[in-house]
């Protein structure tokens, strides 16, 4: 038996491959960015064929360095930048246009424009999202309405849509030369495009947005045996090797946590946060602010959904302590700033810089800083930054509570902040409940294994994969259940000053 398995993480602003054994432990990793193009404020796009040579390039350097040829994989698993969209030519492969990326807010007027005339409570009925520049299919209205003969194209049959998984798939398994158009249930649940109870594209949906079923990809489980082809020969030198498993990031994430079961929940702190629970085979629609999706599908057994909470601004929040205020030289000079003093002496920042994401959905907030007196200095402020960060996603596990009638025992975290103990005790002090991290950091990569090893038997089953889990850290709530109660009440009373600063159409 081949004793490892290769995964593809196709990120917003890198791509890299690692390698993985059956303990789920990295043997061999390699990692490249990628451009990151802005040609107008609020336009963010990336160079699909470059993302094509950055893939192949770190699956041969990950290979060349570990000393491991295409035969010691037992698969390959793919996970990706969601809703970033992509349209390019089956001929040729040539794409018509860059990437517009999840960030992307040309849309804008798209978006507005299907919650103006009701089509909006449609998409939300069978999407499980609100229409928002955030996914897929207003991206591909605006291509097909901008690119010159684009749509001719995609009526003819010539155009193929995907998202970064399906391009990365369809070049993988020779492109132009009878690549594969596939994709997989997570990855079509964010683009507005997908019923999520019948798993297929929704002719309705297609029809709000113009969108030709011809150029979709076919929708599969997220872990498959034979949905997603084998590689051919490239400079990679990964040739033939079954591709197994597609999986969105942040649903990677989910399954390289082992958040298997109803209630079991995730959080990735990045530039934002992801907050990922597992609400089992039912579909729970949210009435507080948070996304229904797909949270995986493995083979031909049900598919288990999940309520998802977006943040904002968290690590980027520290970012800007460091590059705006000039308070700190470093991301990890907050730490020990922050625990220089006891407590925020009474500030709130709530970095709404942009609006505020889950559960508030408020376009016309802008950030705040409330509290200040003079007794207040940098080092309360930078607490208050790293106590922003645990209360946006207190909002987001109290919606989920709300929604699901589930309440959180413990939160499985990951991501770059998580190196910040004081911000992690921080999080189980405020929620109340433990914060775990695991001993490997690479979940959404991790994820994307597991998914392929499933299929191909790699691994038995999912008790297998728990039985890997293994925890580095965890943190214990050390607040009185007073001090969480009078701290969140500030923290809302924080919030509501940030609320209708500016005047949004």
């Amino acid at each position: 038996m081949t004793d490892f398995v290769g995964a593809i993480d196709q990120g917003t602003t890198s791509t890299r491959f690692i390698v993985f054994d059956h303990d789920g432990m990295p043997v061999a990793s390699h990692q490249l960015e990628h451009e990151q193009v802005l040609p107008r404020a609020g336009w963010v796009e990336h160079n699909p064929l470059e993302i094509w040579e950055r893939t192949q390039a770190v699956i041969g350097s990950a290979l060349t360095t570990a000393g491991l040829a295409t035969s010691d994989l037992a698969a390959i698993g793919v996970t990706n930048q969601r809703e970033t969209a992509i349209i390019w030519d089956r001929r040729t492969g040539r794409p018509y246009y860059n990437a517009v990326v999840w960030q992307d807010t040309r849309t804008d007027s798209i978006a507005k424009a299907l919650d103006a005339d009701g089509r909006g409570d449609v998409i939300r009925r069978k999407a499980g999202l609100p229409p928002a520049t955030y996914f897929s299919a207003g991206k591909v209205q605006w291509l097909l309405e901008n690119v010159e003969g684009l749509r001719a194209a995609a009526e003819r049959g010539d155009a193929l849509f995907g998202t970064p998984d399906t391009w990365v798939v369809w070049n993988l398994t020779g492109g132009p030369d009878g690549g594969i158009h596939a994709t997989d249930v997570t990855n079509a649940s964010r683009t507005m495009l997908m019923d999520l109870t019948t798993l297929d594209w929704d002719d309705e949906l297609l029809g709000f947005f113009g969108i030709p079923r011809a150029m979709l990809p076919t929708i599969h489980s997220s872990s498959d045996a034979t949905a997603y082809g084998m590689t051919t020969v490239d400079r990679s030198g990964a040739a033939g090797v079954r591709i197994t498993g597609v999986l969105g990031d942040q649903q990677a994430a989910t399954v390289g946590q082992v958040c298997f079961a109803p209630g079991e929940a995730k959080n990735t702190y990045g530039t934002g946060n992801f907050l990922l629970l597992n609400t089992g085979e039912e579909l729970v629609r949210s009435s507080n602010g948070l996304l229904s999706t797909v949270a995986y599908r493995f083979g031909d057994a049900k598919p288990v959904y999940a309520l998802e909470g977006s943040i904002a601004v968290t690590g980027s929040a520290v970012q800007w302590l460091r590059d705006q205020l000039g308070i700190i030289s470093g991301a990890s000079e907050v730490e020990p700033l922050a625990a220089s003093v006891p407590d925020t002496g009474g500030v709130y920042f709530v970095p709404a810089f942009s609006g505020l994401f889950a559960p508030y959905w408020r376009s016309d907030a802008r950030g705040a800083i409330v509290g200040l007196s003079r007794f207040n200095t940098n080092a309360h402020v930078a607490r208050a930054t790293l106590e922003a960060i645990c209360y946006q996603s207190r909002d987001v596990v109290d919606a989920m509570a709300a929604d699901s009638g589930v309440t959180l025992t413990t939160l499985k975290v990951d991501g770059g902040i998580t190196a910040n103990n004081l911000c992690m005790q921080l999080q189980a002090n405020i929620l109340g409940v433990p914060v775990s991290k695991p001993v490997v950091p690479e979940t959404t990569a991790l994820g994307a294994a597991y998914a392929a090893g499933l299929a191909t038997g790699f691994w038995s089953g999912t008790d297998e994969l728990r039985a890997n889990w293994a925890q580095a850290q965890r943190w214990e709530p050390q607040w009185t259940d007073a001090q969480r109660r009078d701290g969140y009440a500030g923290w809302r009373k924080a919030v509501e000053r940030t609320l209708g600063w500016v005047d949004v159409e």
